[in-house]
């Protein structure tokens, strides 16, 4: 009996060297937010929150807010996901620093610094300006203003019975 597929042996055990920077391509979408967007200013912005002298190591905020801005970014609305989807993925772990081997900060950390850290601050909207301000500075993005409708309303529908219609809407000058 001739076979036309080889086997792999099990060589998930190996040890081999690996660089990380090798493992996410050269197109991929973070090296070029990487490239342009500064991302050290936060830093000074958040040193107010923390204290020197108390309690154990905190995570680094640069680390914290990339992987809330990797969330953002990609869709990612649970930090539980977000923590799952980080340990996954190289091209993540690259653009936090982390290598391979290094442990993910978990979800709960995650939270507890959004939720209690940050707490009634505008944090989040200065840093998310400075980082759509570069972005506009380095041509990533465009200036024009967008706005959407998030108004919430209690609707007796079934998303299983819907149909898709084309409306026509003049908008007034």
């Amino acid at each position: 009996m001739v076979t036309v597929f080889h086997t792999r042996n099990n060589t998930q055990n190996e040890v081999e060297f690996v660089s990380i920077e090798d493992l996410v391509p050269q197109d991929h979408l973070l090296r070029k937010i990487d490239k342009h967007i500064d991302f050290s200013f936060i830093i000074e912005k958040v040193k107010p929150y923390y204290c020197e002298d108390n309690g154990r190591p905190s995570l680094d905020p640069l680390v914290l807010f990339k992987m809330m801005f990797i969330g953002y970014f990609f869709g990612i609305r649970s930090e539980r996901q977000l923590e799952k989807e980080v340990q996954l993925n190289v091209a993540y772990r690259w653009f936090l620093g982390l290598r391979l081997t290094d442990p993910v900060p978990d979800h709960t950390t995650i939270s507890w610094n959004r939720r209690k850290r940050f707490k009634d601050t505008n944090i989040f909207q200065e840093i998310f300006d400075e980082i759509v301000l570069q972005a506009i500075n380095h041509k990533m993005v465009g200036g024009r203003v967008l706005f959407t409708d998030s108004t919430h309303l209690k609707a007796n529908a079934n998303k299983h019975k819907f149909s898709r219609e084309e409306v026509e809407v003049e908008t007034r000058d």
